[in-house]
């Protein structure tokens, strides 16, 4: 029953690569009843569960309910688009963002739910480092608007450089991953080598120190919430 379960679970979770926009398409006719079965065998499952648990813990249990409205809402969703697509209006698929539910709402899915519990109790205690980081994400922006944005500098494609604070925004997020280094910085490079200065104190505040800080923040926090859960018998009451 586990390995059926998890099947159907992972068989409506991949469908989104065969769904319009897809990534190998296939006809609306075979992905709708793909996801009707896994519709059909998930109500089966929270059924079972129904026939072999007390009525009043049934209807307690906050899975169930999460299960039963992700179910409700597929289906509206899929009606709808079904709907729309015969009349010939493009719609989107809302519905898919809650085939997660299945997966972390099953009871076979307990580490799954101890994993989300960790991670979902150490969300606000990350909260302050990232709130620091974008400060200093937005700072550097703004110190590269006023450095470049009135040498008239352009792009190697002829475009202006950094002459708008939400793209300059931007493109300092990427350079945080190096994904962007050290293309970035050549138009202001090429002007002076002296710029190069503010790209490699960018890259040492917060590629290496932030991001380094970042992590260890949420390496321990999960560390200790999930430490807290296993004290606190967080298996028995998954």
């Amino acid at each position: 029953m586990r390995t059926a379960t998890y099947f159907f679970i992972f068989l409506n979770l991949s469908l989104a690569m065969f769904e319009e926009p897809a990534v190998y398409p296939l006809p609306f006719l075979v992905t709708s009843v793909l996801e009707v079965l896994c519709l059909l065998v998930f109500l089966g499952r929270l059924a079972h569960f129904a026939t072999v648990t007390l009525h009043s813990v049934f209807w307690r249990d906050t899975k169930n309910i999460c299960i039963m409205v992700a179910i409700l809402l597929s289906l509206t969703d899929l009606a709808i688009y079904g709907v729309l697509r015969v009349y010939g209006v493009r719609s989107i698929r809302w519905s898919r963002i809650v085939r997660p539910i299945f997966l972390i709402n099953f009871a076979e899915s307990r580490q799954i739910r101890r994993a989300f519990r960790s991670i979902r109790n150490t969300l606000p205690e990350i909260t302050y480092v990232f709130l620091l980081f974008m400060f200093s994400l937005l700072m550097f922006s703004l110190m590269a608007l006023k450095l470049f944005g009135e040498r008239n500098l352009q792009t190697a494609e002829g475009l202006p450089y950094f002459r708008n604070y939400l793209e300059i925004v931007f493109d300092l997020y990427v350079l945080v991953t190096t994904a962007n280094s050290p293309d970035v910085m050549m138009p202001a490079f090429d002007f002076s080598s002296w710029y190069a200065l503010f790209f490699i104190a960018f890259v040492i505040v917060n590629t290496y120190i932030f991001m380094s800080l970042f992590l260890a923040v949420v390496y321990n926090n999960y560390k200790k919430h999930l430490k807290v859960m296993f004290e606190r018998g967080g298996m028995a009451c998954c």
